[in-house]
């Protein structure tokens, strides 16, 4: 049996995001886990939940693993797999889209301005922040058809407004929460060329503080594991898993 994998989802969404991605793995003979984090549809409040939290969730299933797991994150879930990359033994990291770590400033105004747009909920880090269908559409699932988009972010649910809070105003954390650096796990980053949200300036930044790769797929959008094209970007993955086991042969 090939190396396990871990895949993290990011903010709003659930393990589902990676329905079809993680196919191409399984058929490469990995045990594939797509965990839903705490308050992702489970029942249990997401309101208040740290991205330590989400961190430590995910350091435990690699602890449980019988060797160090491949960890993949998407956006959100890419700082979650950093900073569980801390917290336990892992072999490889793989981050599609990723969110920076504390002190990566963002690249464009869009992330800018993401940042500091939620405050018009007022004190949204003490809340569950629904998902916004507009945002969702025009960032997030921009490449999908209409029927597409409408049917995932039906399967959304509410996120942490702490978690958000701490991954897009990082600069007002003392604590520096989402803090995250090299690990000495090889780490590759993929980025799509259109997307908005994380572009391929940002996701560069965060593959060079971790030490890591970069490679950017010039016509993808936000949505890595699921938007046309995503076939191209599991390959890519499997090819740096491959590269990296002869390396270590």
């Amino acid at each position: 049996m090939a190396t396990p994998v871990i895949m993290v989802h990011g903010a709003f969404c659930g393990g589902w995001t990676f329905d079809a991605f993680r196919r191409p793995f399984e058929a490469a003979g990995h045990d594939v886990q797509t965990p839903n984090l705490i308050g992702h549809g489970d029942g249990a409040l997401v309101a208040g939940r740290s991205m330590v939290d989400y961190a430590k969730q995910i350091a435990a299933l690699c602890e449980a693993c019988d060797e160090p797991p491949i960890l993949i994150g998407h956006s959100m879930g890419g700082l979650v797999a950093q900073m569980a990359a801390a917290r336990a033994p892992v072999s490889r990291l793989i981050l599609l889209a990723p969110s920076p770590p504390w002190g990566v400033s963002g690249s464009s105004l869009e992330e800018a301005a993401s940042a500091v747009s939620l405050y018009a909920l007022g004190p949204y880090w003490l809340q569950a922040v629904a998902p916004d269908y507009g945002v969702v559409e025009s960032y997030t699932l921009d490449r999908l058809p209409r029927d597409e988009r409408k049917a995932l972010y039906a399967q959304m649910t509410a996120e942490s407004g702490r978690a958000l809070w701490e991954t897009l105003n990082w600069w007002l954390d003392p604590f520096m929460t989402t803090g995250a650096g090299p690990t000495g796990v090889p780490t590759l980053a993929l980025a799509g060329g259109k997307d908005i949200i994380h572009p391929p300036a940002t996701v560069r930044q965060t593959a060079a503080r971790l030490g890591g790769s970069c490679q950017v797929f010039p016509q993808m959008s936000h949505w890595l594991p699921g938007e046309p094209g995503w076939e191209a970007v599991a390959e890519a993955c499997l090819d740096f898993i491959a590269q990296e086991n002869r390396a270590a042969a």
